[in-house]
Parts: structure tokens; sequence; C-alpha cells
């Protein structure tokens, strides 16, 4: 039998404001032993996070722990202790070196400016108590267990092969200048600043800062929500076998329970500060009971089947508010939508290729600066480069790649936000790359996007009936003041919404709810063509799948043609009639969704498929048996 390294009982969390209390957390349990992982899901507001800062004694004012206990077993055989008795000084002796935590976004948990090696060895020393070259040797340490920086017998090898390269005529590289090498090449990259690194390297640089104390319970908060699926998957895989290596227990919370499958033994669901469902992996996934983990399962696209609309969680259940505020939940039987068959996508697509192109793409080029040493332009980045594809009027294009593949440097270009350097961009007909003042400013009219972030994309000083009616008013559309707030009610319902949300301000909605305020303004001028920007990756996955169903019905409703970016193969499958995969600024493989899926040709191709997180039985089962 493990030992229990954490154990939860009745643990309450409460917040309190406006006179009114609410709470965060109420009455959950569980526990992790040595070795283990246990995986906590649910979607925004559940309680997840605030349960794992409750944990790390992190709650800020106005939160408190209103109730319960948290027994943590510092060391092998030793007396449990209750952290919520501790006094602060005493819990910052366990928080960061026998319990440490990786926040979601790397970027903001670092500071901009000092180096990553700074920052590393500071943690060190304070909670190890070393000098500051050990801790730099800690560091790198620890930058190799995670993979960022390579082992000294490869470091060593890339310095010989170096030196023959640059050195052939000279002398042979004796041992102590050669070690003297390898250490220079180990010390570089403690000298970079945090925004020289991508996300995937910043999330190594942190699990390296929380691991270099060797804790026995790591937390691991929505470590992978702002990476690509092939850096996700990575991240995941690091995860899993330093957990192992260390015997560690862990925590790992998440939105996604695709991702739960990869890397959790139990899993506890939270909804509203409740743990609605808790038991092994493979049970959650085989043999759901709560109907709120039926929805969560069932949400999530899935590349094997392709219905015409995805399940959500409100097709599982209905939620009802008690005066007392709380929620009572009715199980509903799901009416499971029909897949679409072979037949109609052939139909569909013969119907397609029958039109006229309504965008024709050719030979375009976009190109970024890159400064030399005195300020002149010494090259450029090719961000897109000689891409070229067709778009039918009523088509929805999937357009696919790693960050920094140009598909969203692609997508501004096609309206005109970023100037390609050369190519065409031919809009019904007519090059628009040409096109400037009134010309340009009428094209807008045809043209919308919908980008990644709904909270950035809106004023939060304007109401979101201002924002919705901006594009109506820019344009000169209807004639009066009562017509064009007759036209925001029109399309606030439309997308989901009410008439009232007009007189509300962005902090004021979900962000779903967001999301659907911004599809609405781009539907105000009744646009032929939308550019979806990773536009519901910032989601979690019910309420992804109520706005992928929402823009599929828009679609329809309004004969809209799509281009629909995304990381995520399964999300774009179950959108897209087409597939353009993009790699490091070029079109690399493309074809229908399916043959995309069922045969890739291009290795990359094949890579981002295999990372995607399938969450189910069998990939528990899988993995499960790899670790035995």
């Amino acid at each position: 039998m493990r030992e229990t390294v954490l154990e939860v009982r009745n643990l309450q969390v409460e917040f309190s404001g406006d006179g009114s209390i609410t709470k965060a957390v109420d009455d959950i349990s569980f526990q992790i032993n040595r070795g283990e992982t246990l995986g906590i899901v649910g979607e925004s507001g559940s309680g997840k996070s605030v349960t794992a800062l409750a944990v790390m004694g992190l709650l800020q004012s106005p939160g408190k722990i209103s109730g319960g206990e948290i027994w943590f077993r510092p060391q092998a055989n030793a007396k449990p202790v209750n952290l919520v008795e501790l006094p602060p000084e005493e819990m910052q002796l366990h928080r960061g070196g026998d319990i440490a935590m990786i926040f979601q976004e790397p970027m903001s948990s670092l500071n901009p400016v000092y180096t990553i090696g700074f920052q590393l060895a500071e943690a060190i020393m304070r909670h190890q108590k070393v000098a500051a070259d050990e801790a730099r040797r800690i560091a790198i340490a620890g930058l190799q267990e995670v993979k960022l920086l390579p082992s000294d017998e490869i470091i060593k090898q890339q310095c010989l092969e170096t030196w023959h390269q640059t050195n052939s005529n000279s002398s042979p590289l004796d041992e102590l200048r050669l070690a003297r090498l390898v250490k220079q090449h180990k010390e570089a990259i403690l000298e970079r600043y945090p925004h020289q690194l991508s996300g995937g390297q910043l999330q190594r640089v942190m699990i390296a800062m929380a691991i270099s104390c060797n804790p026995l319970l790591l937390i691991a908060d929505e470590p992978t929500t702002a990476l690509d699926v092939t850096v996700q998957a990575t991240i995941i895989e690091l995860l899993a076998e330093l957990q192992q290596s260390r015997d560690m227990a862990m925590i790992f919370i998440t939105h996604d329970l695709g991702l739960i499958s990869e890397i959790a033994d139990q899993v506890a669901v939270m909804y509203k500060g409740k743990v609605v469902e808790y038991g092994a992996a493979e049970q959650i996934f085989s043999d759901p009971q709560h109907p709120y983990t039926k929805g969560l399962v069932a949400c999530r696209p899935t590349l094997n089947r392709r219905p015409h609309k995805l399940l959500t969680v409100s097709d599982y259940m209905s939620v009802e508010e008690t005066p007392t505020g709380n929620a009572v939940i009715q199980a509903k039987e799901p009416l499971h939508p029909p897949e679409v068959t072979i037949e109609e996508m052939s139909q569909r697509w013969a119907n397609l290729n029958d039109k006229s192109p309504l965008l024709q793409i050719r030979g375009l080029q976009v190109g970024f600066p890159i400064r030399g040493v005195f300020g002149g332009t010494k090259r450029y980045h090719m961000a897109v480069n000689d891409v070229s594809f067709d778009v039918k009027p009523g088509e929805t294009l999937g357009l696919v790649g790693e960050s920094g593949c140009g598909k969203t440097t692609l997508g501004r270009s096609l309206l005109r936000l970023i100037e390609p350097m050369s190519g065409q961009i031919i809009f019904e007909g007519q090059d628009i790359t040409t096109l400037k003042g009134e010309a340009l400013q009428k094209l807008r009219r045809e043209m919308q996007i919908v980008f990644q972030n709904p909270f950035s994309s809106l004023d939060p000083r304007m109401k979101i009936g201002d924002a919705v009616m901006e594009p109506l008013l820019i344009h000169s559309v209807g004639k009066t003041k009562r017509q064009r707030r007759e036209r925001v009610a029109e399309l606030l319902e439309r997308v989901g919404l009410s008439a009232e949300a007009m007189n509300r301000y962005p902090h004021q909605f979900s962000g779903g709810q967001r999301q659907r305020v911004c599809i609405a303004r781009s539907l105000a001028l009744n646009p032929k063509f939308i550019i979806c920007d990773e536009s519901v990756s910032a989601l979690d996955v019910s309420v992804q799948a109520q706005v992928l169903n929402l823009l599929k019905e828009l679609q329809s409703d309004f004969q809209l043609t799509y281009i629909f970016i995304s990381h995520d193969l399964s999300v774009v499958k179950f959108m897209s009639d087409r597939i353009l995969v993009m790699n490091r600024g070029q079109i690399v493989e493309q074809g229908t969704a399916e043959s995309i899926y069922r045969q890739p040709k291009e290795e990359y191709t094949q890579k981002l498929i295999a990372a995607i997180p399938t969450g189910s039985a069998e990939r528990v089962r899988s993995r499960q048996l790899r670790t035995l």
C-alpha cells in the first residue's frame, strides 16, 4: 500500500464581497498517494484552481478557508501536519520545497527583467540553503532533467564535432579545454531571458524550478493550456516521466478530460465547487456516472467520428438554482445527433466544387524585417512563403499548424491587416492587394475576423450593445439609432444572448459569452467571408462545443464562408470541408478533412494527429500498461 502524501477532508473555501458569501469550494475530500497522479477536471469557475491555491496556502483576501482539513505528510513515515492550522512562517517551509506548483502561464510566472538562470538559482538558494555556484549547478541539472538541455555526453560530442569542423588544421582538443567548452555551453542558457524562449521552453523552465527542491507533491495548474498540441504532448510526457522517476505525488488540474486520460491515475470531477464524481481514471472514462462527467466526455470533437453537431453538458443535465444558492441537477437522456455519412460529405464537396472560388490566393509572401547591426534591414523572416490556394463559397477551409508556422499571419494578410510583400489576394474576381481608402473600407463589409481572445477584442469601457453597433456606425448602416439597436438585439439573440445584454460590459460575461458577442459583431455587416483565428482555443471544452455548433448553424443560415485557424486538428476536422497544413510558412499538405486524418502523407501532419489527446478508457489502459 503506497503512503498517503496529501489528504483533503471536507474542505470549504469562501469569498465574501458585496454583502454576500460565495462558496468557491464546497465540502470536498480526496487523497493522493506517493507516486500517483490525481486529475482534477472541471470548467472555469468549478473551484479546481482555488483548491490548489488552498493547498499551497496562497489564497488571497477576500478568499479564506472556512472549514475542513488539509493533511500533508512532509517525509516518509513522518507524522502528517494540517496545513490549514500552520502559521504563515511554517507554511513557507513547505511551500516551494515539499510542495511545488506549476502555473498556467509561464511568461507571467517569470520576471522578464531577470535571466532564467538568476530566477532558478534564487529559488534553489532560498529552499536548499546552498551557495550561488552550487545553485547554478543544480539549475543546470534540472534543465537537463526536463530536457531543455542535452546530457553532458551529448554536449561533449557536439563540442567535439564543432571543434573539428572549425579547427580542422589545429591540434586535437585537450580534455581541459573540452571541459571548459562543455561548461560554457551548459551555462549559456542560464543567461537567456524569458522572452528569448518559446512557450514550451518556458514551461520546462517552470517545471525545472518546481522540481529543483525535490518536492513530495507537485501541483500542475493548467500547465499546457496555452501550448500547441505537439508541445502539450511533450510536456505531459515529461511530467509523467518525472513523476515516475522521482516517485512524486502529483495533482494535475485541467478543463480537458482528454488530457486527464494521458496522465491521471485517479480523477476528481468538479462542478460549482463540489466533487460530483471521483474514482479511477479508467472507470471515469469507460463508465462515467454523473451527467456532468458524461457531458464533458462527449463534448470534445473526436477524430474517428463526425456528428452533425456536438453534444454539450446541457444535453446531459439541466440545472436549477434554489433560493439558498444551491444547484439542483436533473439528469437528461441526450438525443445523439446522427453521423455525417460519406455520401453526404461527397455530395457537399461536389456542390462546392461546382462553384467558382470566392477567394483565390496566388504566390502570397509575407515577411518581417530582421534588423542588422547598424539598424538597417539585413534580411526578412518569411512568415508566409509562396502560398497558393482557393476557397469556395460556403466552404470551411481549415488551417492547422504549430505556433510560428504562419497561419495567423496568413489569415491577417488576407484581410490586409498585415501587408503582403508579393502575390495576389483575389476576392470575388478582384485583386484586393492594391485597394486603398474607401475601396478598402468597403471590402471590410464583406470580410471579417473573430480573434482568439474575446476579452482583448472588446473595449472594457464600452457596453456590449455599443461594441456590436460600432461597425454599423462606421459603415453608415441603419437610418436611425432605433433601427441599429434593433439590429444589435437581433444579432445578440441569434448568437444565444438576450437583448438585455446590450447594457452590460465585457467583464460581466463569461469567456464563451464574450466570444458570442465577437461573433455577433462580425455578422453585423452581413459579410460573405469570416476568418476564425483560434476562436475557441481559449474556451472550456463544453463552451467550445457550443460555439462550434453555433458557427456551423450561422454558416448554414447566412451562407458564410470560413477559414478556420487552429492548432487542434480534432476541432478543425469537425468544422472543415478541406484542411491545409502549414509548417514554416508553407503549405506542406492539403486535402479533404477525412483524407488528411485517415491518410496523412507528411510526417509533420502525422505528428499533429498523434499528439491530440483522445480522452478514452483505451488511452488510460494503454498508458497504464506502458508504466508497469
